[in-house]
């Protein structure tokens, strides 16, 4: 496999090594990744995050494996362990489906078969880019929630790279950057993606959100997707239902970015999303690589979905790597995938 580098995956020398993105932005630390098992706990840790970045991951593992000598078989069941990594991000499922698929063409398949999706998603990265960016007004107020940039992905990103696109046009003014639960991945991750592009942004708390838009500070809404539903439900990081209704209720275009690797024309809405939760302690408490911090009862119950699901009817378009659409348009695409 050829050496390639990205924000938070890379393949050197015969080795496939991944950003742990738990421990940014105090420290850079980059994990190799050898076996399945190391992969899954890695995702499930959200050391490794992003639905493009997991779909990535798990197909330049199995091409790695491929090229030390394993079977078509062994890799085949090696692709259903990591399916059922996250079951919310689909881009996981169509990625490994395209993987199966070449499967018993032998290794030069398979591997050309992973280098391709790399390349489609940094190609698909600044196709999104360019589409959202021109969506937004001048000197843009730009709201957005978790992380959907490089990190997230080969590219530039989903959102994030919407964001990078219209400063890069000098159409943006600011980004309010959500903290967001879990792991405050607005606020490590998107702060330092600013930080890093040197994009004027300030962080904000996710409960912070609705009275900005009631300032009149906010502009635009945009988020990235895990799983876009065929009538355009979606589910994303938790708190994204709540923008939503807020950005629907003060009349603020509220944009999902996406590449068409996360719609599933085989899901009909949101209810048929499968919905991660996740420990308890995250939300009793904070674990990073500053140390561990408990502030709630140790044995209080808690409920912690990681994601949530917005209805369509609070969309006002879908920026994906073909062009934006509104719902009806959406409709139409979607018709033609399925």
């Amino acid at each position: 496999m050829q050496t390639f580098e990205a924000t938070s995956i890379r393949y050197i020398n015969g080795y496939l090594e991944l950003l742990d993105q738990r421990l940014l932005p105090q420290q850079v630390c980059w994990l190799p990744c050898r076996d399945v098992g190391i992969l899954i706990e890695m995702i499930q840790r959200l050391q490794v995050r992003g639905a493009p970045l997991i779909g990535l991951s798990a197909v330049m593992l199995l091409a790695t494996l491929a090229e030390q000598g394993w079977s078509a078989v062994k890799l085949a069941e090696a692709a259903e362990q990591l399916r059922a990594a996250r079951p919310t991000a689909v881009n996981l499922m169509n990625n490994l489906d395209a993987m199966l698929a070449v499967l018993p063409h032998g290794v030069p398949a398979i591997v050309s078969r992973a280098e391709a999706l790399f390349a489609e998603d940094r190609k698909l990265c600044d196709q999104m880019s360019e589409a959202g960016a021109a969506l937004l007004p001048a000197n843009a107020r730009v709201l957005t929630h978790c992380n959907t940039g490089g990190l997230a992905t080969a590219g530039g990103g989903t959102a994030v790279g919407v964001i990078r696109q219209a400063y890069h046009l000098g159409k943006l003014k600011q980004v309010w950057v959500g903290e967001t639960r879990p792991l405050l991945q607005g606020g490590r991750l998107t702060s330092w993606e600013m930080a890093q592009a040197k994009i004027p942004y300030q962080l904000i708390t996710d409960s912070m959100a609705a009275w900005l838009m009631r300032l009149g500070e906010v502009d635009a809404v945009l988020v990235g997707a895990d799983r876009i539903a065929a009538n355009g439900d979606f589910a994303n990081k938790i708190g994204t239902y709540g923008l939503a209704v807020s950005a629907h209720y003060h009349k603020i275009p509220f944009y999902v970015v996406a590449p068409q690797t996360t719609l599933d024309p085989r899901c009909p809405d949101g209810q048929q999303i499968p919905i991660e939760t996740r420990a308890a302690d995250e939300v009793r408490g904070v674990s990073c690589s500053g140390g561990s911090v408990i502030w709630a009862p140790a044995d209080a119950r808690v409920f912690n979905p990681a994601f949530d699901v917005t209805p369509a009817s609070l969309v006002t378009a879908w920026v994906l790597d073909t062009g934006a659409y509104d719902l009806a348009c959406l409709s139409d695409y979607v018709s033609t995938l399925e």
